[in-house]
């Protein structure tokens, strides 16, 4: 289980600068969201994606403090990992995972964590490195992407997902320089048993800069919430959000 975060801006920014104040809040939630962090940036300026990860608590690690205050894009995405139980603590298996353009985090479980990887495509699988179940969630999206398109092969990879493994939350954020696409979609009686009710929901809000997402459990005054079986897709060129059923 794991929380989640992404922006994208009209020009350079940062986690703190969208955020404001409230940002050491959500870090402080990787006193149990310790098992590593993950930023990936997608500055659109950039052919590939950017990766700095630890296997270390945030809140708990110079890098990371390090890499916020000097790190500056265009979009990017934040991962704080409690890791599956089962699945090793190791930097192989820390989020994001990227591809080309694409970066991906994910909040949940699959199980078994092999579940779908005979849906993966060959050229993908060769790429896995970690034994983790979002990765290989990762893989099978830009494995149906590739085959259908953005928002279809997002949907079949949650429908093939859900079909062939047991699953908790598949809830995500996928970016590439073109959009921010953010997926809910979980199973709220599956939460840990200490988590408030909404812990696997996420929200957002648009400013005049850009469009920021985050999972819930830190103070998030006047943000939407992205309702639970839906897709949001960000343009990145104007912004404009998308809210579809998944």
């Amino acid at each position: 289980m794991c929380r989640l975060m992404g922006y994208v801006s009209q020009s350079e920014s940062s986690f703190p600068a969208q955020v404001g104040q409230d940002f050491q809040e959500f870090i402080a939630l990787s006193s149990v969201h310790c098992d590593g962090w993950g930023i990936s940036t997608n500055d659109r300026q950039h052919a590939h994606a950017v990766l700095e990860k630890k296997v270390e608590a945030a809140a708990e690690s110079a890098t990371f403090q390090k890499v916020i205050a000097e790190n500056e894009a265009d979009g990017a995405l934040l991962h704080l990992r409690w890791a599956t139980k089962g699945l090793s603590v190791s930097e192989n298996n820390t989020h994001p995972f990227v591809y080309g353009d694409y970066s991906f985090i994910h909040n949940g479980s699959i199980f078994p964590p092999d579940a779908i990887i005979e849906f993966i495509d060959e050229k993908f699988q060769k790429l896995i490195i970690g034994d983790t179940d979002s990765e290989r969630y990762f893989y099978l999206m830009m494995t149906e992407i590739e085959k259908l398109g953005l928002v279809e092969g997002i949907k079949s990879a949650i429908s093939i997902t859900k079909e062939n493994g047991k699953t908790t939350s598949l809830n995500f954020m996928l970016m590439n320089n073109e959009q921010f696409i953010v997926g809910s979609e979980h199973n709220s009686e599956k939460k840990p048993d200490w988590a408030p009710e909404d812990y696997y929901v996420i929200k957002y809000k648009k400013n005049s800069d850009g469009v920021l997402f985050a999972s819930s459990g830190w103070n998030q005054p006047g943000w939407h919430v992205l309702e639970n079986h839906h897709l949001a897709i960000v343009n990145r060129s104007n912004f404009d959000i998308d809210v579809i059923n998944l």
